[in-house]
């Protein structure tokens, strides 16, 4: 498992990023990067898709906690979370599992470090609603 996810129904793309947003500052998280796949698909290739957004969410403590023990773990940050149209009003929000920084890294200093991300990020995404999933 490298992720979880919600699907949020009945909700706008601009809606469901805005929530997202919201959901990400409520546990210390602010955006450092929010990079919108679906313009740079039409920018570069040509390519129409639906709307499609990686943001880069960082929470500063835990950021230096895990600098502080691991310098070189920042190649594993920030935590990215996508927002994906997958049909008019049925938006998917996941979460990248901080614990793939400890079995990457494989130093029990992070570990606490990523427990406390995952908390937070489970909770912005229990915040949202919808149906929740594991990702593969």
């Amino acid at each position: 498992m490298y992720g979880f996810t919600t699907t949020l129904s009945g909700i706008t793309f601009d809606r469901a990023l805005a929530q997202v947003l919201a959901a990400l500052k409520a546990e210390g998280f602010g955006v450092l990067s929010d990079i919108d796949v679906r313009q740079a698909m039409k920018d570069k290739l040509g390519i129409d898709m639906l709307p499609y957004r990686i943001l880069g969410a960082c929470n500063p403590p835990l950021a230096h906690q895990a600098l502080q023990a691991v310098p070189d773990i920042g190649l594993l940050l920030p935590c990215n979370v996508i927002v994906r149209e997958e049909a008019p009003e049925r938006v998917v929000v996941g979460f990248l599992d901080p614990q793939i920084m400890v079995n990457l890294v494989g130093k029990p200093e992070v570990k606490a470090v990523a427990d406390a991300a995952e908390q937070r990020l489970r909770r912005a995404c229990e915040s949202l609603g919808g149906s929740t999933a594991q990702t593969t």
